[in-house]
């Protein structure tokens, strides 16, 4: 896809980091952008920014999803581009709450689902369209001391590539970012704990790069968005040598164990 001039693109999760870092690029690539979050202000901003069309409320919901799709179509005439990108991080280790798990589930999962649901048989009778999702590395590895986030972002990898396998012969293109670590308001700073001790700093990239690869992977027509090339080789050492790759994650949460303990 060369041409993003006039496509209808709807980014979520977009009022700053990497959906505002998407937005932005594909609106200065030609497209025609609305972008949503439940952070109003934030989001205002971002649209002025940029000259794109705000829709704030909750993606989470059917009810939200619904709504986003209504005032995007209303905006765009066609949504042709849908990115995912609304993601939380709840919960702690096995201590994570009830609602901390469903809040994870219904952000990171059922939120794809829905958009999916409402998008793609359209898109089906049009014979094109592309779906989105940030998946996080998390999605094709996993992240230690989180599981809400682990978890939940490997069930939005799998249901790109669901989505991939299924409609990808009646032209529907689906892409699942999935960067490491990324300078946002999610990604664990200084004395932020073992983990982002043990983690580093020195590979963090910034949510332009993320947008950057996108384009790129989309000009490409690649399933995986990989704005960390390494964590092609992680993925591939993962499937061949489980094991060997358990027992290095273990040592890391050996060494986040003993940077917790009191001193």
């Amino acid at each position: 896809m060369a041409d993003w001039q006039d496509k209808g693109v709807v980014v979520t999760g977009a009022a700053r980091g990497i959906g505002r870092a998407i937005a932005t690029r594909l609106r200065d690539e030609g497209a025609r952008v609305v972008i949503a979050d439940v952070l109003e202000e934030p989001l205002r901003e971002t649209a002025e920014s940029i000259g794109a069309h705000a829709v704030s409320g909750d993606c989470a919901s059917a009810g939200g999803v619904q709504h986003l799709i209504t005032q995007a179509t209303a905006q765009l005439g066609e949504i042709d581009v849908w990115v995912g990108n609304a993601g939380i991080a709840r919960g702690e280790g096995l201590a994570s709450t009830e609602a901390e798990w469903a809040a994870s589930w219904e952000v990171n999962v059922m939120a794809h689902v829905r958009a999916a649901q409402l998008l793609i048989p359209g898109w089906l009778e049009r014979g094109h369209g592309r779906f989105v999702v940030t998946a996080s590395a998390a999605g094709l590895l996993t992240i230690l001391g989180q599981p809400t986030y682990a978890v939940t972002k490997h069930g939005a990898e799998a249901f790109a590539e669901w989505l991939a396998a299924s409609y990808g012969h009646r032209g529907i293109k689906v892409h699942a970012i999935c960067p490491q670590g990324v300078r946002t308001d999610m990604y664990p700073g200084p004395g932020d704990g073992a983990l982002a001790e043990v983690i580093g700093h020195d590979g963090a990239l910034q949510p332009e790069d993320v947008a950057t690869a996108l384009v790129e992977t989309i000009e490409r027509e690649e399933f995986l968005v990989l704005p960390h090339p390494e964590v092609r080789d992680y993925f591939g050492f993962r499937g061949a040598n489980t094991d060997k790759w358990l027992s290095g994650m273990q040592r890391l949460q050996g060494r986040i164990d003993e940077l917790d303990q009191p001193r």
